[in-house]
């Protein structure tokens, strides 16, 4: 058992219950089953929160697939760097020299060695005396109590045994495994058509998950270096036609060049450029996607497979060695701690996913303000931006599916319920990672690095939350940690022109989530966005709007008669409203009704230093929606009037 020293000192503060030889037991507030990405955000957002923390993680690194498996280039969520993710992005631009020095490779705008991105994030568990990690332990059991989970047990690479008892418990690992033991139903692969609506669903479903990646991280070692590495068993080469442009028999087909000798700026490797001559091979074009079925597998049944994984990608080392003569390009052995110089686990884009209470589908992100949606949008948690990216390029013959399926349709940026991460009926246990209850086309996008760290820093928050007020997770007053997420820097609606050093953003953030005012949503290639258009004016159109959403919620009080036109809303105008929407009394012909209005608006801007002073001189200015926001949020207080 490979502990931490803030673990040792802990362990040895409480010691362990129960102890012997071959059985340990331990007791915390908050049990994290994997330190993934999502794990290590929740074990560092529950111990700023007062809780103690125990996470357990099999490999010897935190990570996961930041790390772990290497895939050392974040995608999406550039503009919206929240949270934790943005604090750990800001520990990389300090170590390697800002922005530009981690946009080393076009697939990302940060990229970075997986040995300093985990260095990083272990010094950010380990600043917290209340996280007590452990390594080298993998989980065979969940704990219960009648319909509640109450810890689990691991096993060790020794036979021995470790149980934890917690008051709550986050399943985070890479496959889903804690979740499948917790007895919580759950799903894989594609759902029907009929299961959610979801027109690009197949009519039929199958078990078909998204290919996994075994990366590598090569080095250029110069010239005239040979690193061809030997011919692996059953090397063919036709299994990876069109890899890039010079190895491709098809020359119909657009495809990158593979180096830099083609003198395009966009080359095969240069896609996952790491810093100091590192490069990362995640490459999607009949390169290292790989196809198990390995939800199904048991442990050592996963070991064979993957390793049929990590010949794969040794195969495609070897093509581009051998055909393509890029023998110059070899595997790097300063980055990973394992004897083959590989990654410590293989990149699994997909994992057992929850039966939660909310399902997010398809129609969800591209519609979120649909009365089908249902109001989904309301309870986010965390946001994303990028695609619908499916990876089913190495899928096997029985798996097919109809063509719709494969035309996945553009979505603006989203975010993600906080039920999506609740069992149906399982209670102490919260759920993250690649393990939320969406659906399968959802996953495409749910999935990727920063979304998935937000995600555990949400049931990280929730966990220490529902401790705190004595509640299961799912009694959790939801304005309750939006707004301690809030407080954290993230952003719970993905408005992409608002930033949370801004004084007036947690106003736009809080009639965001409650519904009041509206983004538009702007599909944008591999960055899509969300615009709050926070300094365009208020015009009478969305006043009515406003007026009838609040109606819709069942706010007793509405708007009188006024002009429904596209004119911008003034100061006058928009005091009425405030003054009406607040029940205040006082005629609108009525001077002294709005003297006691303007008084009742400059109280609301009084510590507001970026508003305008108002007065009855400037009752004629307009008023933009980030002044409107910051009134609806102040005279109505959305969090306690509206939960979903």
């Amino acid at each position: 058992m490979k502990l931490s020293f803030s673990a040792f000192m802990l362990l040895m503060a409480v010691g362990f219950w129960g102890c012997s030889p071959t059985h340990q037991q331990l007791k915390t507030d908050v049990l994290v089953i994997g330190a993934g990405a999502s794990g290590t955000m929740a074990s560092i957002q529950a111990a700023r929160l007062g809780a103690d923390v125990i996470v357990i993680e099999e490999t010897p690194w935190v990570g996961g697939m930041l790390t772990a498996a290497g895939v050392a280039a974040i995608d999406g969520n550039h503009m919206m760097p929240s949270g934790l993710w943005g604090e750990f992005r800001e520990l990389l631009y300090g170590h390697y020299g800002g922005p530009d020095a981690v946009e080393t490779g076009w697939v990302s705008n940060t990229l970075f060695e997986p040995h300093v991105g985990e260095r990083f994030l272990a010094g950010m568990i380990d600043e917290h005396l209340n996280i007590t990690r452990i390594h080298g332990y993998r989980i065979t059991e969940v704990l219960r109590e009648g319909e509640r989970v109450t810890g689990a047990i691991f096993v060790g690479e020794d036979g021995r045994k470790l149980e934890v008892k917690a008051t709550v418990t986050i399943a985070s690992d890479e496959y889903g495994d804690a979740l499948a033991l917790s007895g919580a139903e759950y799903r894989y692969g594609w759902e029907t058509r009929a299961d959610f609506g979801d027109e690009f669903a197949p009519e039929t479903g199958n078990r078909l998950i998204q290919d996994l990646t075994y990366v590598a991280i090569l080095r250029d070692f110069g010239p005239d270096a040979d690193m061809t590495i030997d011919r692996p068993e059953g090397y063919d080469p036709s299994v990876f036609d069109c890899t890039c442009r010079e190895l491709c028999s098809d020359p119909e087909r657009e495809v990158v060049p593979c180096g830099p000798e083609s003198g395009e700026e966009l080359y095969m490797f240069n896609y996952g450029e790491l810093p100091n001559n590192h490069f990362m091979i995640n490459w999607p074009i009949m390169g290292n996607d790989f196809f198990i079925d390995i939800l199904s597998m048991s442990h050592e049944e996963r070991q064979i497979a993957l390793e049929e994984a990590k010949q794969f990608t040794l195969k495609w080392i070897y093509h581009v060695q051998t055909a393509g003569g890029y023998r110059n390009m070899g595997i790097a052995e300063d980055v990973f701690p394992t004897e083959d110089h590989f990654p410590l686990i293989p990149y699994i884009r997909e994992s057992r996913r929850v039966v939660g209470m909310r399902t997010m589908r398809t129609q969800d992100m591209i519609s979120p303000y649909s009365e089908d949606a249902g109001g989904l949008f309301m309870s986010g948690i965390a946001v994303g931006d990028y695609p619908l990216d499916l990876h089913h390029e190495r899928k096997p013959e029985g798996f097919e599916v109809d063509a719709r399926t494969e035309d996945k349709p553009p979505i603006p940026s989203y975010n993600v319920s906080y039920y999506t991460m609740i069992p149906q009926h399982i209670d102490g246990l919260i759920v993250a990672e690649k393990s939320i209850s969406v659906t399968h086309i959802v996953n495409g996008a749910t999935r990727l690095q920063p979304v998935v760290m937000l995600l555990g820093q949400a049931a990280g928050a929730a966990a220490a939350l529902s401790l705190r007020e004595g509640v299961e997770p799912r009694e959790l007053d939801l304005r309750l940690l939006q707004q301690t997420l809030l407080d954290a820097d993230t952003w719970l609606m993905p408005f992409v022109d608002t930033r949370p050093y801004e004084a007036d953003f947690q106003s736009i953030q809080r009639v965001g989530l409650a519904g009041i005012m509206r983004g538009t949503g702007q599909p944008v290639a591999w960055a899509n966005r969300t615009w709050f258009y926070p300094d365009n004016n208020v015009d009478r159109v969305e006043l009515a709007a406003i007026d009838n959403r609040l109606a819709g919620k069942g706010h007793p009080h509405r708007l009188g008669a006024m002009d429904r036109s596209n004119l911008p809303v003034d100061q006058q105008l928009a005091v009425r409203a405030l003054w009406e929407w607040s029940g205040m009394p006082g005629a609108e012909s009525d001077r002294t009704g709005r003297t006691e209005a303007i008084a009742l608006a400059n109280s609301w801007f009084v510590s507001q230093s970026f508003m305008p002073h108002w007065s009855a001189n400037t009752r004629n200015q307009t008023v933009t929606r980030r002044e409107m926001a910051v009134l609806l949020d102040l005279a109505l207080n959305p969090f306690s009037l509206y939960n979903n």
